[in-house]
């Protein structure tokens, strides 16, 4: 089987998306009910005696609910991490719901991966599983601001931990990656998340063995995954725009679509994808590169694949230019990167 296909079967598992035939929502896209995580936020600041306007419409953009997030980075330094045990499985309808139906750990996290537009609009996690592993990897929906990213990645992280010990009784012996330097105080990080924290690994990512995601919990019966499979919350499969175009990079790799290609698909001129691009703080070299970085490392590291099969899995036929685009996407030689 080639890496593409390895790759086109990880597709279903939250890697990348069916198509849903529905717009990706953008940055500034009013999407999301301000009685779910608005709410949320309003009253763990109100706890905190942090000051947070609540909206007045009845929908916000992911960019407002960013807005909101921003001045709880100042509520304590456990913030992120007291926060995101609310997070989920929250009160967002069908999803949530279904998180608490999940008869697994796996099949919990096939849910919020399928189903992030509601659960987790910010960030888009990405389920990988083979046979030692299970990776849940974190990447940008819509664009987040360099400042709040490690804020928001911890609050998720924290959110997912929290939930699995919840639903498994006791605490998971996660492994944590972050695409970030150390941090000065890694104390609340290892009193909420544990002491497994590796840092500069160039992925947001989370890692367990498969012997713990296979066991099965006592679930409750219920009809929410069934409704949701028959569209009862469309919002709830929406991707970010960035999560959309990782899906459909993830899927040619070798010979990635042009800014063209890719504007006539969304039905726009490319002029206008390259100013949505840039609205989400990127444009689109930058996102293949990304899409590619987090195959390699993931094919290097944890499928143990060769350098030069790598290169030729992203279209690289030339050995010495992917050293040179892994070095310059990463920091560092093929050879020489971990996950940690």
């Amino acid at each position: 089987m080639t890496l593409q296909a390895q790759l086109d079967a990880l597709l279903p598992l939250g890697l990348g998306a069916s198509n849903t035939g529905l717009p990706p929502y953008e940055i500034d896209t009013a999407c999301l009910p301000a009685a779910d995580h608005a709410a949320l936020l309003a009253e763990f600041a109100h706890h905190r005696g942090v000051a947070l306007a609540w909206p007045e419409q009845a929908l916000i953009s992911p960019r407002e609910l960013i807005t909101l997030l921003a001045p709880l980075r100042e509520a304590g330094a456990d913030s992120a991490f007291a926060l995101g045990q609310l997070l989920l499985p929250g009160h967002y309808g069908l999803a949530s719901q279904a998180l608490l139906q999940a008869g697994s750990l796996a099949d919990m996290l096939q849910c919020l991966c399928r189903h992030a537009g509601r659960l987790t609009p910010l960030l888009t996690p990405r389920l990988l599983i083979d046979e030692q592993e299970l990776i849940l990897v974190w990447t940008d929906a819509c664009g987040l601001p360099a400042g709040l990213r490690g804020f928001i990645v911890d609050l998720h992280m924290s959110a997912v931990a929290s939930l699995c010990a919840w639903r498994a009784g006791r605490r998971l012996p996660w492994r944590f990656s972050f695409d970030r330097t150390a941090p000065r105080d890694r104390a609340q990080h290892a009193v909420h998340l544990g002491t497994a924290l590796h840092f500069g690994c160039q992925v947001d990512a989370m890692r367990l063995t498969r012997a713990e995601a296979d066991v099965r919990w006592a679930a409750t019966p219920g009809m929410a995954s069934t409704a949701l499979a028959r569209h009862a919350d469309p919002q709830a499969l929406r991707r970010g725009l960035l999560a959309s175009l990782g899906d459909r990079l993830l899927r040619q790799l070798a010979e990635p679509p042009s800014l063209e290609v890719l504007a006539a698909e969304l039905g726009v001129s490319p002029a206008t994808f390259k100013r949505r691009l840039a609205r989400h703080g990127t444009h689109y070299q930058a996102e293949v590169d990304r899409v590619r970085a987090h195959v390699a490392v993931y094919l290097l590291g944890p499928r143990g694949q060769g350098r030069d099969t790598v290169a030729q899995a992203l279209g690289y036929f030339d050995g010495a230019n992917f050293r040179r685009s892994f070095k310059r996407w990463t920091g560092m030689a093929p050879g020489a990167w971990a996950l940690g």
